[in-house]
């Protein structure tokens, strides 16, 4: 079972404590993109075994980036880490390939589960 993961957020803080709860729980963190452009670039470079989305991100938005991984890799594994709880980017999220959608701020825990059932 892979466990690399890629990392995009557009604040460090938020990178930072992705990576934290990942790593302590045995994930590899193989990059880190803070927009949507270099979360593609780095997507086709280090064929993660799952990426961490943010939504709303400078140059390329989450939603996009989700597409454009998809139209490459149509078996991504894409969790979307969004503060944008909003319904409809929930929705357009899901339906542009995510897995699983978590709200921040999150717990660990959810994190971990939500990382678990999609890798499964």
């Amino acid at each position: 079972m892979g466990r690399k993961v890629l990392i995009t957020d557009d604040t460090a803080f938020m990178r930072m404590t992705l990576r934290n709860i990942l790593e302590k729980n045995g994930y590899e963190v193989v990059g880190e993109a803070e927009d949507g452009q270099v979360a593609v670039e780095k997507y086709a470079e280090l064929r993660p075994d799952l990426v961490t989305m943010d939504i709303t991100m400078p140059r390329m938005d989450g939603i996009t980036a989700i597409k454009k991984i998809m139209e490459s890799d149509p078996q991504a594994k894409i969790v979307v880490c969004s503060a944008m709880g909003q319904k409809a980017l929930v929705i357009e999220a899901l339906s542009a390939g995510a897995r699983d959608f978590i709200v921040k701020p999150f717990q660990a825990e959810r994190i971990i589960n939500a990382i678990q059932k999609v890798m499964a």
